[in-house]
Order: structure tokens, then sequence, then C-alpha cells
């Protein structure tokens, strides 16, 4: 006896959200990208109810990684000091749908970069590309505070995707996001609870939840993917259910997690295989089991990792 398809949709959905600013919006984006709009979970219900096609924002750092194995630093040896030139290679020959901007220069442990720097980077890799921006903290708070709404000013009016806001320090960032209309990305340690409760915060000073993306921090394979796994299934069945806290679309960052795996790059280990190609599986992997959980956009490194992502997503979401 044949199974019967299931159609079924839930009675609500994920919001969607429009990243990048075109001309005729007070931008300079030549594209812009929708994410969100799922009325079910990822392969349930017929695809018109699966929302819009999860996207790829591949990384560019604004200033050149020191800890970067050479398995995944050989893509971008021409590029690395100039990220204008790193975005537009993501873009043209990666095939990136959007940049993210990772201000990790600025960290005071690391090049403790100043602002003008990292406006100066805004606004290159803005005149170097025409797709949507996401812009991304180096994760130390008083520098983020002091920097990232340099950042924001720099993008005013590109309708970028500016984060990460915690529930410890979510106030300066918010409110530069709300004056410079970007949207804004919500920051939570691989819990449901406390991710809501950002998204109370950041909404309690007026920012509207339509325009805020989700991010759990990430395991990669092998290092807690089950429980990234299961926190996006779980904030997608909220938001299927009706709870408008819950209901926003979520980013999360294979690239980064996959790469710090001694799996993906230690060279001496016979039995793991060719180092070459186990990195960008495990990247791969990672990300597409967190798509299979709901996840609407994916940060990414590797450039055979995103040619094996960019082919799931295409066969998953194809609606011909």
């Amino acid at each position: 006896m044949p199974v019967p398809e299931v159609t079924d949709s839930f009675t609500s959905s994920v919001n969607r959200v429009t990243l990048g600013a075109t001309k005729d919006s007070g931008g300079t984006r030549t594209s812009t990208v929708t994410i969100g709009g799922a009325r079910n979970v990822v392969y349930g219900g017929s695809i018109e109810e699966a929302g819009e096609k999860p996207v790829i924002a591949m990384d560019v750092l604004d200033s050149r990684p020191k800890d970067w194995p050479d398995i995944l630093a050989q893509h971008y040896q021409d590029v690395l000091d100039s990220p204008a030139d790193w975005a537009k290679k993501c873009i043209e020959q990666f095939g990136a749908d959007l940049i993210c901007v990772k201000f990790e220069g600025i960290h005071p442990d690391k090049a403790d970069l100043d602002a003008a720097h990292a406006v100066k980077v805004t606004e290159e890799v803005l005149k170097a590309v025409g797709v949507p921006l996401v812009l991304w903290g180096c994760g130390n708070d008083e520098k983020d505070n002091q920097i990232m709404p340099k950042v924001s000013e720099a993008a005013k009016g590109e309708n970028a995707l500016i984060g990460t806001v915690t529930e410890d320090n979510y106030k300066a960032l918010t409110a530069i996001a709300l004056a410079d209309n970007h949207n804004l990305i919500t920051e939570a340690p691989l819990d449901i609870n406390i991710g809501k409760q950002v998204n109370i915060l950041a909404s309690d000073m007026g920012f509207p939840l339509e325009k805020i993306v989700t991010f759990q921090d990430t395991g990669a394979l092998g290092y807690g993917i089950e429980y990234s796994y299961s926190i996006q299934e779980r904030q997608r069945l909220a938001a299927l259910g009706g709870d408008k806290i819950m209901a926003m679309p979520s980013i999360c960052d294979a690239g980064y997690e996959s790469w710090r795996a001694k799996e993906s790059k230690l060279e001496d280990a016979p039995g793991w295989g060719d180092v070459q190609g186990r990195g960008p599986m495990l990247e791969a992997t990672t990300a597409i089991c967190l798509l299979q959980a709901g996840v609407d956009i994916i940060r990414m490194r590797h450039p055979r990792a995103v040619a094996v992502v960019k082919n799931f997503i295409n066969q998953i979401w194809k609606k011909d």
C-alpha cells in the first residue's frame, strides 16, 4: 500500500526578512535576499509551504587570519590582505549569496584595530560587491559597543544584518540598528529560553520582531551538533505553532566551528583520510544537518563545502 503524501501545514509561519536595499529603497545594493517564510518543517508538506530558499553567507575577515589552516587559506592567498577583493572572490568565483564581514581584527586579544579600520573595511566591501552584507562583531562586549555603532553608521541605508546582541549586552547595538534601519542578530548559547529572552529585550527597546534573525551558538559535527539541531528544530516548531517571539529566521556558523575542530585540519592522522577532503566534508555535513533542522542562513568558509551545500539546497528547495 503506498504511503500517502503529507501535505498538511501548520497554522503559523517563520517571518520573512529581506536583507539589503537597492537604489530604489535608498541603498546601493544591486540585489536583495529574502529569507524565512516556511509554513512547515523541512521535508514536510508541499514545496509551496517550504518558504524561501536558504542562503550561504561566506566569511570575509577584516584582517588577515593567523589561525587558518593552509588547506583553507590556500583558496584565498591572493586576497587575504584585502577584504574587498576577498568579498568579490566569494561572490564571483565561489557563488556566495551574502558576505559576512567578521571583525575579528578589532578584538583586544588579536590585532586590537580601531573604529577607523572597521569603517574603512565596511565601506570598501560595500563598494566591491552588490549583495547584502552581514556585519558581525568580534564578541568582546566593550570593543563591540565602541566600534560596531560606527560600522552600522557606515552602512546606513543598506538594510544590513548586524550583530550580535546578547542577554547581557544588547542595548547599544539594538539602539543603533534601530536608528540606522538595519536588521539585528540576537544570540544565545544553545538555550531556547535565553534566545527568546534576548528577542523580548530587543523588542522592549522598540526593535521590530520582523527584522530579527536569531543565532544560537553552533556546534560542529562531533562537537555538539545534536544540541544545535535540537535547538533549531524546537525554534522552527515554536514559530509554526504561533509563538511570535520565536518566529524569526535563523543563522548558524558552520564555517568557524568546523574549521576549529582538529578533525578538519590535523594533517598527521593517517586513519582519518585525506586532509584536503576531510575539512570541507566536515563543514558541508555540519551545514546540511543544520539546514534540515530549519536554518535559513549558513555562514561558511571553504569553497568546496559551499559547492556541496549549494547543490543540496537547490535539490531540496527546487520548485519546478
